[in-house]
């Protein structure tokens, strides 16, 4: 099976045990599969690690620079023809199952035949938008319309992210609104735009959080809070979940973020003394995507009339000793639709060449 490469496509999936946490995680970014298959130096399959794999190590302590064996599943699910992989990815819903030889050694990859429809959950969960900001990275574009209904192909930001809720039956929107607000509510008084909308109007801008207020006494249960420049396609279900059972007021989805330094980089001690040099290395941070799962008792700490970032309504929470965390997610599933380099790049991305 080739791609037109010297490389058999199924390659993309496999890497060498000995790779570090965030080195995995850029590969499983690469192939934009969920998973990759490690083998110890002789080629021998080892174990398999998904993004979930790595999240969970993630949050429990461990450290991006750990082996990615110290987070997989040492004992994947093989299969020795197409038809033994076809049979086992369909009874199970797998995300890919390996086909070995008699050594163990892996001689191609199933992942589906690209037909599977994978349901998601039902969540019924309500989801604010703030949608009021000016978008003032997206010059010259937002003087003539307001950064939600920026096209992304063939749909404003604002459509595509409420499409993602829905997919997980999250239909009660609830969108803050000031920068050219009346021409967002005439787009979605277009009958083709069948959406259950609550609009709050800023008298004056509010910043990233300061519009929550507005909702004060409307929300009664958990909400999914957005900013309306960032488009998650990570398992919504999962996040809530932890949100849930980790007693949190406040979850700050994030994502990992892998940047390749393209120098040397040095660490210099006492008298100029080099303590330690690394060529090119590969850098990884977590950074904050917008997107929250919020309780409602956090709306009653917020002043009316107030600007204030939400990023310190979350430091607020914290230093009154609430449950604030974060949920990591892969930066291949974030796309940051506030920048104009970025926008062609989510294009391509969602609809194809």
């Amino acid at each position: 099976m080739m791609d037109g490469s010297e490389l058999p496509v199924y390659t993309r999936y496999i890497d060498k045990q000995s790779i570090s946490i965030s080195e995995a995680m850029s590969k499983i970014n690469t192939n934009a599969s969920g998973i990759l298959f490690l083998i110890v130096e002789t080629g021998v399959l080892s174990a398999c690690i998904t993004d979930g794999d790595i999240r969970r190590f993630l949050l429990a302590g461990g450290s991006m620079d750990a082996p990615a064996i110290d987070a997989a599943n040492k004992t994947p699910k093989v299969a020795s023809s197409i038809e033994e992989a076809k049979n086992l990815y369909h009874k199970r819903n797998w995300i890919a199952i390996p086909i070995v030889d008699n050594n163990n050694r892996i001689i191609d990859v199933y992942t589906g035949d690209g037909n599977e429809e994978h349901k998601k959950a039902v969540l019924n969960t309500p989801v604010v938008i703030n949608a009021g900001g000016r978008g003032t990275r997206l010059d010259p574009f937002t003087k003539v319309l307001p950064k939600p209904l920026i096209p992304v192909g063939e749909l404003p930001i604002i459509e595509l992210i409420m499409k993602e809720y829905q997919s997980y039956s999250c239909n009660d929107f609830h969108i803050i609104v000031n920068y050219k607000k009346e021409l967002m509510k005439a787009y979605f008084l277009d009958a083709e735009k069948s959406y259950n909308i609550s609009w709050y109007d800023e008298c004056e801008p509010l910043g990233t959080g300061g519009g929550l207020s507005l909702l004060r006494g409307k929300m009664e249960s958990t909400f999914f809070f957005a900013n309306c420049d960032a488009l998650l396609t990570a398992n919504y279900e999962s996040m809530l979940k932890f949100h849930k059972e980790n007693g949190n007021v406040i979850t700050m989805i994030c994502a990992y973020k892998n940047v390749n330094i393209p120098y040397g980089v040095v660490e210099m001690g006492e008298g100029g003394v080099i303590q330690s040099m690394k060529e090119k290395p590969l850098m990884s941070f977590l950074t904050n995507t917008g997107i929250y799962i919020v309780e409602p008792e956090v709306i009653d700490d917020i002043e009316d009339d107030v600007s204030v970032g939400f990023p310190d309504i979350v430091e607020r929470e914290r230093q009154k000793g609430k449950r604030v965390a974060a949920f990591p997610v892969s930066e291949n599933d974030w796309m940051d639709m506030g920048q104009l380099s970025e926008l062609e790049k989510m294009r391509v991305k969602l609809y194809g060449e």
